[in-house]
């Protein structure tokens, strides 16, 4: 009668000689993700990128899970996914250059001269200080201040009727003036 030594060890050495088995894809993963995260990682060279590789490839072995027999060979499953995920997007991407003899790029337009710029906010300032003192409060709320038709007559104590009106006569009278003809 022999009595076995070490039962424990021989009952861990029957276990890792058969079939390993996950008793499900989460347990799998749980003890699997950092390892597959790794050889994702090395697929790509963004650490975001990897990590949506490698769960787009563990989708794929989700969907397969039942029809895996053996799980020793998941983690192959799922670096043939990954490869093969990353193939695919690597021959979906999109080239938007492409060589050629000529600039595609038109040449910038050059900068107004700040000389004339300011001469004609100097003319708009003249013109609207032509203006009514009514007329000249509402086109300076309205455009200057940037306020609301609304807002415009709340702050005056009118009408957004008035307003309306106002600022159409005074657009009007502006868009007459003589010195603001560059601008037309």
């Amino acid at each position: 009668m022999t009595t076995p030594v070490c039962t424990g060890a021989s009952r861990a050495a029957a276990a890792s000689a058969g079939p390993r088995r996950y008793p499900s894809f989460s347990s799998y993963v749980r003890a699997r993700g950092p390892v597959l995260l790794r050889t994702a990682r090395s697929l790509t060279a963004n650490p975001s990128d990897a990590e949506d590789l490698l769960q787009t490839a563990l989708t794929k072995t989700y969907v397969a899970w039942e029809r895996i027999e053996d799980h020793r060979a998941l983690d192959g499953y799922v670096r043939r996914a990954l490869v093969n995920t990353r193939t695919s997007q690597w021959r979906k991407r999109k080239v938007d250059e492409f060589a050629c003899e000529e600039l595609p790029e038109k040449e910038a337009a050059p900068a107004p001269d700040p000389a004339e710029q300011q001469s004609l906010h100097d003319a708009m300032w003249r013109a609207v200080l032509k203006l009514p003192d009514r007329q000249r409060a509402m086109v300076v709320l309205r455009y200057y201040e940037d306020l609301s038709e609304v807002q415009t007559a709340e702050v005056l104590g009118v009408s957004v009727g008035t307003v309306k009106s106002a600022v159409s006569r005074a657009l009007g009278k502006l868009r007459e003036d003589p010195e603001l003809s560059p601008v037309r």
